[in-house]
C-alpha cells in the first residue's frame, strides 16, 4: 500500500525541491558565472514513463506542469505543454531503446536537453531573453545537463528500485 503513495509523493517532494536546489545557481568559476537548472521532476516523470506508465507519467507531467506555470513562472501553458511532452516522447521512445538504467540515463538527459533548448527558444522568441545561443549552451545548458547528470548517477537506481517495487505490487494485486 506505501509503494503506491510513495510514487507521487515523490514527485511533490521533488516539484519542492528543485527551487531550493536552484538557489545554489549561479557557481562563479574563473570570473565566469555558470547557472545550475535542477530538473529532477521532469527526469522522474521519464524514468515513470519509461518503466511504469506512460499515460500516468504524462498525466503527472500536465499536472506539475501548470503548477509549475503557476508558481514559478507565471506564463500558463508553457511547461503544462513542455511537461507531458517530454513524458509522451520518453513512453513512445521506450518501443525503440532497451530499458537498460544507462541509457534510460542518456535518454533522460538528452529529452531535458531537448526541453532546455526549446525554452530557450521560446524565452528568445518573446523578447524575454537577449542572450546568445554560444553563451546559454556554455554557461546555462552544459553546467545545467552536467549537474542533472550527476544527479541521475547518484538516484536513478532509486527511481528505477521503486517503480519496480510498485510494478510488483500492482502485478500480486491483480493476481
Amino acid at each position: 500500500m506505501w509503494i503506491r503513495l510513495m510514487i507521487p509523493f515523490l514527485a511533490i517532494l521533488l516539484f519542492f525541491l528543485e527551487p531550493e536546489f536552484a538557489l545554489f545557481s549561479p557557481i562563479e568559476w574563473n570570473g565566469e558565472f555558470f547557472y545550475l537548472v535542477p530538473r529532477f521532476l521532469i527526469l522522474y516523470l521519464i524514468f515513470l514513463s519509461i518503466y511504469y506508465n506512460p499515460k500516468r507519467a504524462v498525466a503527472y507531467g500536465l499536472i506539475f506542469g501548470l503548477l509549475y506555470d503557476v508558481f514559478y513562472i507565471d506564463i500558463i501553458g508553457l511547461y503544462t505543454v513542455l511537461y507531458p511532452l517530454v513524458c509522451y516522447i520518453a513512453g513512445w521512445s521506450v518501443k525503440y531503446i532497451h530499458q537498460h538504467l544507462s541509457i534510460t540515463t542518456i535518454l533522460s538527459v538528452l529529452l531535458v536537453a531537448l526541453m532546455e533548448v526549446v525554452l530557450y527558444y521560446f524565452f528568445r522568441f518573446i523578447d524575454f531573453t537577449n542572450l546568445p545561443f554560444i553563451e546559454f549552451f556554455m554557461n546555462r545548458l552544459v553546467p545545467s545537463i552536467l549537474a542533472n547528470l550527476l544527479y541521475l548517477i547518484m538516484l536513478g537506481w532509486a527511481f528505477k528500485y521503486l517503480i519496480d517495487a510498485r510494478v510488483l505490487q500492482k502485478i500480486r494485486e491483480l493476481s
